[in-house]
């Protein structure tokens, strides 16, 4: 009896080994054996992405539809390569016609990269890339909702998140990435794109069933100045392709995750980034900064006119200097809109970058793309060259506020300009596709509904429109996961839902102080803002040197726990010193944090928590000292939009 039990077990394993196989012509696997990447070559060429044997992307087409050919449907194998890397397992499948596939298999990531025929460079007419899943999943949807002028391809990539099933998706309204798709037990698959070069922006659409479908924008053959006060290049028409004389497309990712943590201080962009581009990065200089624009150039207790003038910066050099931050943004004003080398009459910029150099603090200087780039590649590098010579150190270039081939070529090419020049960059109106990993010197993007938003942001029924605790606990799963994110956090004057208002002349935030400080260390940006007053800052000046002493790289992270759009705690070290930081949504929450895995048990923590009282006044806060239990645990309660933060040393 037992020896038929044993054949009727093996005989069912050996049915379903060739049911698994008649499923796929080729599979990797993962380091760690729980993720695997199958794909189909039969009529379609098709991939699948599984984790602990459950289904985190079901088989999905990829092809191209060029301007001489098609690939995707038919394709025929002439060469196949597979390999076991220490981080990774690879597949790559060469094709009849030159084109070539390479497959990834991570611990937490699928993901595939398409090679056009070596030694063609060939124009996309079209890219298929659907994603499919089993079941009407829940989602975190970043719908596209700030267009320019109408244009849905002109947007500052700044979406809070949808949360819908995959059918409840408006047929409308296209979304980018990442994009998360909530599957049963605490699964997540989170779609996102790599490395684009030469080629458009990713942007998704309801499919058909549970699935969604790629859309690129044209590339433009035509633009006019237009959108956010006449500051954006507004394509009138564009060409009936999406990249011309292409010849790699970017890397399209599926992270595959059973717990959330997993997606925190995630590396996989930088995994699968390409090499630098410099060779010397030794002037490239993170910090902090002080920046005028959120505050609106609010101070007091001075007797001079504030304002954007000479008298103003140079304050705000002097604050930068007296707090050991690194930076001080001139943001919009100090130039003529139409023309960099022409100066306000209110601005002394020399006497302001000398100042700034004599009291060690560097200057960034604001730009739209528009001014930086509509005179051509020659005036832009004279721009740069002079700026730089002045002493000036980077420059913010905002409302790209597109992600067509040309706009991504655009952006390389103001990397490459400022990489000549030793200039930082900081790039808003744009989302990281992969290329800070080939250009180091842009320390941060936007592209996230930072701050600023609380400038203008309506209530409804006595309540906020929008739930930014709620987002600023997605974000660091989402949205940092592709790169830095200028959030520029920092505000002093902070408000609970009900007490609230958006006023642009004197903005407040939502959630408590000590959710905004905690921004410092759970959201990552190598260049981060001080977005409030320097008056208030001096103010609060217990805040204010906290903050001031967070490093903004950082040596090390490690995920302690978290839910998306629930709450977030994670640790970071800088040589010997760790920085803890958790958030929540509205809720209020009670979190057990265990701290042995970082071995500071026995060392002093500086802790900023809520104070009792932030629940209905959200500036109150408790700022004690505590020592780091033998067992690791520490115990932290968040007031509803509350934060916590700590920083460890001997």
């Amino acid at each position: 009896m037992k020896k038929l039990r044993l054949l009727f077990v093996v005989a069912t394993l050996l049915m379903s080994v060739a049911a698994i196989a008649r499923d796929y012509d080729y599979m990797i696997s993962s380091p760690d054996g729980r993720l695997t990447v199958c794909v189909t070559v039969n009529n379609q060429l098709c991939w699948s992405v599984n984790l602990d044997g459950k289904p985190m992307l079901i088989y999905s087409p990829i092809g191209l539809e060029t301007t001489a050919d098609t690939f995707g449907k038919n394709v025929k194998v002439t060469k196949a390569a597979d390999k076991k890397l220490k981080d990774f397992g690879s597949l790559t499948l060469t094709f009849r016609g030159g084109y070539s596939v390479e497959w990834r298999a991570y611990d937490d990531a699928g993901c595939y990269r398409i090679t056009l025929p070596k030694g063609k460079k060939v124009t996309v007419k079209n890219e298929i890339a659907q994603f499919r899943f089993n079941d009407d999943d829940k989602c975190f949807v970043p719908y596209v909702n700030d267009l320019r002028d109408g244009d849905k391809w002109s947007s500052a990539f700044e979406c809070y998140y949808d949360h819908q099933k995959l059918s409840e998706m408006y047929n409308d309204s296209l979304a980018i990435t990442p994009f998360a798709v909530c599957h049963a037990d605490g699964y997540k698959s989170v779609i996102l794109e790599t490395g684009v070069k030469n080629y458009p922006g990713m942007y998704l659409v309801k499919g058909e069933g549970n699935s969604l479908t790629a859309k690129f924008p044209n590339v433009p053959l035509k633009w006019v100045k237009g959108g956010m006060n006449d500051l954006n290049m507004m394509a009138t028409e564009r060409a009936g392709y999406i990249a011309k004389d292409a010849t790699q497309l970017p890397w399209r990712v599926v992270m595959a995750v059973s717990n959330d943590a997993q997606l925190l201080g995630n590396d996989i962009v930088s995994r699968l980034g390409a090499p630098g581009k410099l060779t010397d990065t030794s002037w490239i200089r993170p910090g902090k900064a002080a920046w005028d624009w959120w505050n609106n150039w609010n101070i007091s207790g001075v007797d001079f006119r504030a304002g954007i003038n000479t008298d103003t910066y140079l304050y705000y050099i002097d604050f930068a200097h007296d707090n050991g931050l690194e930076y001080a943004v001139l943001d919009e004003g100090w130039s003529d809109p139409e023309d960099l080398m022409k100066m306000s009459d209110k601005m002394d910029i020399s006497k302001i970058v000398d100042y700034a150099k004599e009291r060690g603090v560097s200057i960034i200087l604001w730009s739209s793309w528009r001014n930086m780039v509509q005179r051509g590649a020659q005036k832009m590098d004279e721009v740069m060259d002079y700026y730089s010579r002045m002493g000036v150190k980077g420059f913010k270039v905002d409302f790209f506020d597109r992600d067509d081939q040309l706009a991504v070529n655009s952006a390389c090419q103001v990397a490459e300009a400022a990489a000549r020049h030793h200039l930082i960059l900081d790039l808003h109106g744009f989302k990281p596709n992969g290329m800070q990993t080939e250009y180091p010197n842009i320390l941060n993007f936007e592209g996230v509904k930072g701050l600023e938003n609380s400038k203008w942001e309506p209530k409804v029924d006595g309540h906020p429109l929008h739930d930014q605790p709620l987002y600023d606990v997605s974000i660091p799963y989402l949205r940092n996961l592709i790169g830095p994110m200028d959030y520029t956090p920092g505000a002093m004057v902070n408000a609970t839902p009900d007490q609230f208002y958006g006023n642009n002349a004197h903005p407040m935030s939502q959630g408590t102080r000590v959710h905004q400080m905690a921004m410092y260390v759970v959201f990552y940006g190598p260049l981060q803002m001080l977005a409030d007053s320097p008056t208030k800052y001096k103010k609060e000046q217990e805040c204010t040197n906290f903050i001031d002493g967070i490093p903004t790289v950082w040596d090390e992270t490690v995920p302690l726990s978290g839910k998306m759009g629930e709450y977030v705690a994670l640790a970071r070290r800088k040589g010997n010193v760790w920085y803890v930081g958790a958030m929540t949504n509205g809720e209020s929450r009670d979190l057990t944090l265990d701290l042995s895995k970082l071995k500071v048990q026995g060392k002093t923590m500086d802790i900023f928590g809520d104070g009792v009282n932030a629940d209905r006044e959200a500036t109150d806060y408790a700022h004690l000292s505590a020592t780091v239990a033998a067992d690791g645990i520490v115990n932290v309660h968040l007031a509803p939009g509350g934060g916590w933060v700590c920083r460890i040393s001997q």
